[in-house]
């Protein structure tokens, strides 16, 4: 018969084996867990409050609460009138200085529209090819007719035409913007300033809604003026041979019906800037947004056009003007 020994031996090993690992799990339960962290900034609340998303709802474009009769406007400062009698008939801050950026130009054609001898040509200068940003890289020693450069101005709304305009018109850029603001002045722009012929950020470059309305207006009676800002496209030929299409940047041509012209303007600190006029049976409305955003200079343009369309001019009636 075998000796049970071996078998004893044997269970005594495995009954030690097990021994340490139930004494350090019995160890390990009576010890406490650790106290949590007293601040967690980089972790969220266990339990967070509801809260709402900035973007979780469409939001209004304009934040306050709309007095009544007033327009949605993203733009600070805005007006339309009768292109005809030059009636406002609708206005939000429309004597706030803004800055006018590129809607400059339109000042800029005018005067030399009503120069006259369009067809005389230009020759550009080094100083005119030197102007950046938005051009049509004129080169020193190109020539162009004015009559090809208004629209080379107000489709592509190139500087360095601006400048080669303004120069040749009266021998400076700078001679040319005091001419610009003088012609502000006697259009009854009273609190316009122009430093440049192309609406380059400059602080004492600036202007109102209403004076833009004014200095817009003259310009509309101009005939070959609202024939270049209601042209769509053209096509500009660089000597020697180069040529491409020049496609206006006023969208509300394409968008709006009836629309006349007349012209966009951006910089950063001007924001979008749009002058618009429009015409349906023997009514034309103008209308200018200033300061204002990317859907808000054609939706704000819409809304006061289609208001001014609306509310045509009438003796006695207030004109609606808002902060």
């Amino acid at each position: 018969m075998a000796s049970p020994l071996p078998n004893t031996l044997c269970l005594l090993a495995v009954l030690l084996a097990l021994l340490p690992a139930e004494a350090g799990a019995a160890i390990r339960k009576k010890r406490k867990p650790p106290e949590p962290a007293k601040a967690q900034t980089n972790r969220p609340d266990p339990t967070p409050e509801p809260r709402t998303r900035p973007d979780a709802t469409p939001q209004p474009r304009n934040y306050h609460k709309l007095a009544e009769g007033e327009l949605p406007l993203a733009a600070k400062g805005a007006i339309v009138l009768d292109a005809y009698t030059g009636q406002p008939l609708y206005e939000k801050s429309a004597d706030l200085i803004n800055f006018p950026a590129s809607t400059t130009k339109i000042m800029t054609a005018l005067l030399v529209i009503e120069a006259g001898n369009l067809d005389q040509e230009v020759e550009v200068t080094v100083e005119d090819s030197k102007v950046g940003e938005s051009s049509l890289n004129l080169l020193p020693g190109q020539h162009y007719t004015r009559r090809q450069m208004l629209f080379g101005l107000m489709l592509k709304s190139a500087n360095d035409v601006a400048h080669a305009l303004g120069r040749d018109n009266a021998g400076s850029a700078e001679a040319f913007a005091e001419r610009m603001t003088m012609r502000a002045w006697e259009l009854g722009a009273t609190n316009t300033s122009f430093r440049n012929p192309n609406g380059l950020h400059d602080p004492q470059h600036f202007t109102t809604a209403r004076d833009l309305a004014l200095i817009a207006r003259a310009a509309m009676q101009q005939p070959y003026f609202r024939m270049v800002v209601s042209t769509k496209t053209y096509p500009w030929v660089a000597p020697p041979n180069a040529a491409w299409e020049l496609r206006n940047h006023n969208r509300l041509l394409f968008q709006f019906p009836g629309c006349t012209g007349v012209k966009t303007g951006y910089t950063y600190p001007s924001q979008q800037v749009l002058v618009s006029a429009a015409m349906r049976g023997q009514r034309e409305v103008i209308a200018v947004v200033m300061h204002t955003d990317k859907p808000g200079i054609w939706e704000d343009s819409k809304l006061l056009l289609t208001y001014g369309f609306e509310n045509p001019p009438a003796p006695g009636r207030p004109v609606p003007q808002f902060q």
